[in-house]
């Protein structure tokens, strides 16, 4: 019996085991093939929420002037955009009462608003009250800038009417309108 042949024999046998696993572990697919994915979010709506109805108070004849809380608007921002922005307007129409004749109407150029400071946003941005005044005309109300993805911001909003000499007495009403774009 031949001791160098049969110790040859395992050795050579765990080199090429060896070599095998070697190349087994470097060995690349045979076919490979890239797939790729995509999904979409699309973005929603741009709108405004203000109330349905606001009273502003009671004042007795001859005063000067009615003030008070128009209630929450709310600014809801949906488009998920990157460095978007929103403004919101305000504009009134005159308030009246009765048959709508001088003595019944108080003119939209005596209506001022105030926005205030926003009472609640939500999502990444600037948000800013505009500078109020009369609102005869399209004035600003708050704005949106350097918005990242959904947003909100709401307001409670002062509304004063001036009330000139010589209106009657009644339940005077208006329209105030918002909107944002």
């Amino acid at each position: 019996m031949n001791i160098g042949a049969t110790m040859r024999k395992p050795f050579a046998v765990a080199a090429a085991a060896i070599g095998l696993g070697l190349a087994a572990t470097t060995a690349l697919p045979a076919l490979a093939d890239d797939t790729t994915t995509t999904f979409t979010i699309t973005g929603g709506a741009l709108t405004i929420n203000a109330p349905a109805t606001s009273n502003l108070g009671s004042v007795t004849s001859g005063a000067a002037s009615v003030s008070g809380q128009m209630g929450a608007v709310t600014v809801t921002d949906a488009r998920g955009g990157l460095a978007s922005t929103w403004s919101a307007s305000v504009i009134s129409t005159d308030f009246t009462t009765g048959g709508a004749t001088a003595p019944e109407t108080i003119p939209n150029i005596n209506v001022t608003y105030s926005p205030g400071a926003a009472t609640g946003t939500t999502g990444t941005g600037t948000f800013t009250p505009g500078p109020g005044g009369i609102i005869n005309v399209p004035r600003v109300a708050f704005t949106g800038t350097e918005l990242v993805g959904d947003n909100t911001a709401t307001w409670n909003p002062t509304v004063n009417v001036t009330i000139p000499a010589g209106k009657v007495a009644g339940v005077y009403t208006g329209t105030i309108t918002h909107s944002v774009g």
